[in-house]
């Protein structure tokens, strides 16, 4: 026969499982949550340089740089058709009449005769005459074709470079994603602990009220503390969310993709770059700096155009057809060689020159002012890396001191020689100190990508 002094010790038990059983089910529900309307599913397997390289090749920015190399491209074929020969073929039939008193003359008679044409002007015609002639150009010395030729080549080059900063751009924006989304993945499961920890104190507090031992206070105390993490949990998911929604987009994935993170916020490995070597990387690798010399390279191309138009161009012409009545046709040609220089332009070119001379400065003080600033991000990248390192371990050391802290407090509560306010109360520092670690991390990662886009590999990032 069941003691009658078991009875509230069961009920105890049942409702500690009760609650336990309702804390996992909804610690499992935080966790397993996905962004709405993303199916279930076999997940795509991520880590940040992935991240980093998928965006560099996919991103909708880059696809749109690589459009304008390939009419780059088509600029330089359109510029290569002026050393090509150009043939027309122009059949014609016209039919006209003439007023005779437009050509200004007569033809002289005899005294007494009248003159063979109305001195008031007649008309004469129609003339109906047939032509069917084919026409070819080629230019045996075109300066200034050469000279656009090759500032077309030097375009592609200039949107190729263009492709390469989209590309950074693109890995950078998708790897500082990654690493919200490492943090949203982080703080969830901060949070998740935090949950378990107030739910095991709310189970405490209950028991020693059950048991005689405790106060109502206790447990009042115990279930705020538990809605203050849920409440933080409900916000650590949706911060996870949306941070995977960012990440999707930067990665020009479809919204429902369903990604999982291979990296965590954990790794602090150590940096061996000299600051020196680090500087060498940017200013050879930077993709900026490089479309920039393009873009130098392309101005003085422009400017060569200009001059050469100073210089006189050599082509020859040709026609040859039948020409005449449709009955009566007779073959008829045309060929010869034509020099053209410009003399005097108004002082166009001049201009011109001066112009394009102002913004070739104009672009080597921007060359000067980024080499300048690429050194600045990568001596700054190397500070906040520094300094990101040292503050996760003191972050760390914070975190098991708040864990030592709790679990003192706990012990002594359990005990019953104490409430269970100061477990509150390490309890909240422990949060702080969970996230404080997790920031640190975060900033860790982040200033590795802030490097690596100073040096201009992001997308070799591991």
């Amino acid at each position: 026969m069941m003691n009658s002094n078991c009875f509230p010790k069961i009920v105890r038990l049942g409702a500690g499982l009760t609650l336990l059983a309702a804390l996992s089910a909804f610690a499992v529900r935080a966790a397993q949550a996905q962004t709405p309307g993303q199916p279930q599913g076999t997940p795509q397997r991520l880590s940040l340089g992935e991240a980093a390289r998928l965006a560099a090749a996919q991103n909708a920015g880059v696809q749109g740089a690589t459009y304008r190399v390939q009419a780059a491209q088509a600029r330089v074929n359109e510029a290569k058709s002026a050393f090509l020969p150009e043939v027309s073929l122009t059949p014609n039939w016209t039919s006209h009449t003439v007023n005779s008193a437009s050509f200004g003359f007569n033809f002289p008679t005899q005294p007494g005769v009248p003159p063979l044409l109305d001195p008031n002007g007649q008309i004469i015609g129609p003339v109906k005459l047939w032509d069917f002639r084919g026409n070819a150009a080629y230019s045996l010395y075109d300066p200034v074709a050469r000279q656009r030729l090759n500032a077309a080549k030097l375009g592609v080059s200039a949107a190729n470079a263009d492709v390469s900063t989209a590309a950074a751009t693109a890995a950078s924006t998708a790897a500082a994603a990654y690493v919200r989304a490492e943090r949203g993945e982080a703080a969830l499961t901060a949070r998740l602990a935090d949950s378990s920890l107030a739910g095991d104190l709310l189970l405490i507090a209950r028991e020693q009220l059950s048991a005689g031992v405790g106060v109502a206070l206790d447990v009042t105390r115990a279930q705020s503390q538990l809605a203050g993490a849920r409440a933080q949990l409900i916000a650590a998911r949706n911060e996870r969310n949306r941070a995977r929604l960012d990440l999707l987009r930067s990665l020009n994935l479809p919204l429902d993709t369903q990604v999982q993170l291979t990296d965590t916020l954990t790794s602090t490995g150590v940096e061996g770059e000299t600051e020196s070597a680090a500087v060498s990387t940017a200013l050879t690798s930077r993709p900026e700096l490089r479309a920039l010399e393009a873009q130098l390279a392309s101005a003085q191309q422009q400017l060569a155009v200009t001059r050469a138009g100073r210089l006189p161009t050599v082509g020859v012409f040709g026609n040859d057809g039948e020409n005449g009545f449709i009955n009566h046709l007779l073959n008829t040609y045309t060929y010869g060689v034509q020099v053209t220089w410009n003399v005097f332009e108004g002082g166009r070119r001049e201009a011109q020159t001066q112009e394009q001379t102002a913004a070739l400065r104009e672009i080597e003080v921007r060359r000067r002012d980024l080499r300048e600033q690429v050194t600045a991000d990568v001596r700054s990248a190397l500070l906040d890396l520094g300094a990101a390192r040292d503050q996760v371990d003191v972050a760390r050391e914070r975190q098991q001191l708040a864990e030592q802290e709790v679990q003192q407090a706990r012990d002594r509560f359990r005990a019953g020689v104490a409430g269970n306010a100061d477990v509150i109360t390490a309890s909240i520092s422990l949060n702080n100190a969970r996230t404080a670690v997790i920031d640190a991390l975060t900033a860790y990662q982040s200033a590795r990508v802030s490097l690596a886009r100073a040096e201009g590999n992001v997308s070799q990032l591991r």
